[in-house]
């Protein structure tokens, strides 16, 4: 895949898009690979954008690997093959059978091992599917993790959605030595579909 715009090398930023590069670095994800390779060419989009994703990973009550969980269902919603990559690993990672990450990657009803995961794995499949969500989806999460939680959640979702739109438009490459791009669910060019849990 080739990108669309230049995804600068750090000796050819400006000092403005250096700083900010640099910031990414020293954060808790530390490394750019992703949407901010092509965000850095408007830094103050690159540090908001950096910043909020770090609250969204990092600093919510959402236990992490059900974070990762509905992270994947926005990037296999998308047909995004980095997000898939990246945000699989980091699902198994954190703890997700790696048996859950390949039923999503290929359009299967995966099979969640847990209450928890299943709910927000509806709400992610449902919010992505209409931009909606049921009452009984919203309010399993909303029930068990609270004001804050549900809200945290929904942001998150939000997020990775933008961000896979980043991905796909811009182009952004997969790392070399990266599994081929995800299988084709439905119709070539249109989302994916996701299943309910099994």
């Amino acid at each position: 895949m080739t990108p669309r715009l230049t995804l600068p090398d750090p000796e050819a930023m400006t000092p403005e898009q250096r700083g900010v590069y640099d910031r990414i670095l020293s954060g808790p994800t530390g490394r750019v690979i992703g949407p901010q390779r092509a965000n850095i060419h408007s830094p103050a989009l690159a540090e908001a954008w950096g910043r909020l994703g770090d609250v969204l990973r990092h600093g919510t009550v959402i236990p992490t690997m059900l974070l990762e969980l509905a992270i994947i269902v926005v990037g296999r919603r998308w047909n995004s093959p980095l997000e898939f990559h990246v945000h699989g690993a980091a699902a198994v990672r954190a703890g997700l059978d790696p048996a859950v990450v390949e039923a999503i990657r290929v359009g299967a009803a995966p099979v969640l091992p847990s209450p928890e995961a299943r709910e927000v794995y509806e709400l992610a499949r449902q919010v992505q599917g209409t931009g909606f969500s049921s009452d009984a989806a919203y309010g399993a999460v909303l029930a068990r993790w609270g004001e804050r939680g549900v809200v945290e959640l929904v942001a998150m979702i939000g997020f990775y959605t933008m961000v896979c739109v980043a991905l796909n438009l811009h182009r952004i490459p997969l790392p070399d030595g990266a599994p081929p791009a995800l299988p084709v669910i439905g119709a070539e060019g249109e989302l994916a579909v996701l299943p309910a849990a099994g």
